[in-house]
């Protein structure tokens, strides 16, 4: 199963705005016509059935949407670049890559259709009909258009199941899926037989449950050791656990409290997950004589275990519809209650403030819409230097100027342009 990529994404760059006049024979009064370029596409990524894994992603990791186009004369503005549509299966989480934690998550698509704008394209940048005023009726300026955003990101795939049976390795897991459902997965007598999720479909009482084998794990799953967060991850969307438990073992109680304590080290919400204690392997001859030896221990720290043998089938049954009506009633819970609240990164509006710094003796202003003029001009004719010196009041640079102290002579640069105040 291929699910966890790591990709890199790009949106469009804005189309630059142009600068234009309009100069038709017989045609008076004619003046500035530059167009405004067109905006950058976005990168969005979407939920789609039809995807089944990220292998597609593991074998292209650059994506990119295609850029606006720029402005032209007659007022025509350039065309929008075309979004960049990703499908992912049902059920992937997008994170940043450069963040850890929940604080990461960009969107969770759980269901088909579900959309996210991973990163937005850039702003087209205006043509020279915008500049026009009272003292300037022929602008010789336009704007730049505004680059797009770029990021990395981890796609992964979480499985969407009712019920989550976890434990360490060897304690019967795939046993308990093959006898209480359709699903044939690997069974043999080593450890982590299981790779990867298996799936099964679990009819009761006319009703269906959907179970998920997740992969065993070891002391340390939650710093990724052994399949570690292969196993971790994927429980996270499952409504309650099935915690099967080796019967064999020589602290069956102290078993749980390890996997449990795992769970929580990854991810305290895991650790409240509504759980159903199960103790397996009762057929087995030691197992029987310890019976009544392992039920006192698991009351004495308050946990009522249900004794099932995956490989005869014995309370298997009894198990299910104990892990139907458990699911009934967390659904119930649910839908009266509140949402379970999650962090989602909620990408913040460009600043298009202006600021000012100094640099040894020169002042550097950061304004965004000033510097995209500047990038997008010819700034050797005197007329456009004037017509720029008119922005910096309108763009609110020179009171930032004035109150960081500039004086006359003083430097002072913004983007590539350098002048003396």
């Amino acid at each position: 199963m291929f699910d966890r990529a790591e990709i890199t994404v790009k949106a469009g760059k804005g189309g630059d705005g142009v600068v234009s006049f309009r100069q038709e024979k017989f045609v008076p009064f004619g003046g500035p016509d530059g167009g405004d370029g067109g905006d950058g596409g976005d990168v969005i990524i979407m939920a789609d059935r039809g995807v089944t894994s990220l292998r597609a992603f593991t074998r292209k990791r650059f994506y990119r949407a295609a850029d606006g186009e720029s402005g032209k004369g007659k007022k025509k503005h350039g065309k929008k670049g075309k979004n960049l549509i990703l499908t992912v299966p049902v059920g992937t989480v997008v994170l940043y890559k450069t963040q850890v934690g929940s604080d990461a998550l960009i969107a969770d698509l759980e269901q088909p259709g579900q959309q996210a704008v991973i990163v937005r394209g850039g702003k087209g940048g205006l043509g020279n009909t915008h500049f026009t005023s009272a003292t300037n009726q022929a602008p010789r300026i336009a704007q730049k258009g505004e680059a797009g955003e770029e990021n990395s990101v981890i796609l992964e795939l979480r499985l969407i199941a009712d019920v989550g049976i976890i434990g360490y390795p060897n304690v019967g897991k795939s046993t308990l899926l093959a006898a209480s459902s359709a699903a044939k997965p690997k069974i043999a007598s080593y450890p982590f037989t299981t790779r990867e999720p298996i799936l099964g479909l679990v009819e009761v009482d006319q009703r269906s449950l959907v179970l998920a084998e997740i992969p065993g794990l070891i002391d340390g799953a939650h710093l990724g050791r052994g399949l570690g967060h292969d196993f971790l991850r994927h429980i996270a969307r499952t409504k309650i656990l099935i915690h099967l438990i080796d019967g064999s073992s020589a602290s069956p109680v102290e078993d749980m409290i390890r996997v449990n304590a795992e769970l929580g080290l990854y991810d305290s919400a895991l650790a409240q997950k509504p759980q159903l204690v199960v103790v397996n392997k009762i057929d087995l001859p030691q197992v029987q004589a310890q019976l009544a030896e392992i039920k006192d221990a698991f009351s004495a720290v308050g946990a009522a275990p249900l004794f099932i043998s995956a490989a005869t089938g014995e309370g298997v049954s009894q198990l299910m519809a104990e892990a139907m009506k458990m699911v009934s009633q967390v659904s119930v819970e649910r839908g009266a209650g509140e949402r379970i609240a999650r962090k989602v990164f909620h990408p913040q509006p460009r600043v298009a403030g202006v600021s000012v710094h100094k640099e040894g003796d020169t002042f550097v202003v950061v304004a965004p819409e000033l510097e995209r003029i500047v990038a997008r001009t010819d700034v050797s004719s005197p007329e456009v230097r004037w017509q720029i010196r008119g922005q910096l009041t309108r763009l609110g640079v020179s009171k930032a100027l004035e109150k960081a102290g500039v004086k006359l002579g003083d430097k002072v640069r913004c983007g590539n342009l350098e002048w003396d105040w």
